[in-house]
């Protein structure tokens, strides 16, 4: 049995703003008061752990620990079949520079790969996000979701943010960041964790 979330405020453990914006949207309906990391000072703990689950709880934990209030993190990312599930849960680590992070860099770093391997098309992929909601007494509840599709090359579309240019989700011909964000937001793999998290802790 799920613990419910009975507050009026939960912390989202991200310094990400379209993570934030996209996590108000979704719990907008049940009169949850959003904050995010950034608006508490909080520092973005060291993600050393090798699964999505484990980041997640890692940034969750911290959060909850460090403000007294319930905190909900995620750790998402794209498994690539044909680069062994890479970049998982190293996804944004394939972004990082020295100026901040450029997801152009690391999807020219992917396909690249890709080529090197001459891998065949289509070349399926998916979208993993993992939610974990920890309270201040060191109870979690973890919610995986997923996003079947592949990878296309060039790149497309100007929405979404990180790896979408390039992500073709399964059922369709577009790519993530062709597709009107609204849309995105309700087949996404945020969206299929946030509907398990809703039906868990919210309903």
């Amino acid at each position: 049995m799920t613990r419910k979330f009975t507050g009026d405020q939960i912390l989202v453990a991200t310094h990400n703003k379209g993570k934030l914006a996209e996590m108000k949207e979704l719990l907008a309906p049940f009169g949850v008061s959003v904050v995010g990391a950034a608006e508490m000072n909080l520092p973005e703990p060291e993600e050393t752990e090798t699964t999505f689950v484990g980041n997640a709880r890692i940034k969750a934990h911290a959060a909850a620990k460090a403000t007294g209030l319930p905190a909900l993190s995620d750790d998402s990312g794209i498994e690539i079949d044909a680069l062994d599930g890479a970049p998982g849960v190293y996804t944004a680590d394939w972004a990082e520079t020295p100026n901040g992070r450029d997801f152009v860099m690391a999807m020219e770093r992917a396909n690249r790969e890709l080529e090197e391997k001459n891998a065949p098309h289509p070349r399926t992929a998916r979208f993993c996000c993992t939610l974990v909601l920890a309270w201040p007494d060191g109870h979690d509840e973890v919610f995986p979701g997923v996003m079947p599709g592949h990878v296309t090359w060039p790149m497309r579309g100007n929405n979404g943010h990180g790896y979408d240019p390039i992500f073709v989700p399964e059922g369709f011909e577009i790519t993530f960041a062709e597709m009107d964000p609204a849309e995105k937001n309700k087949i996404s793999h945020r969206a299929d964790a946030v509907a398990k998290l809703v039906k868990g802790c919210f309903e």
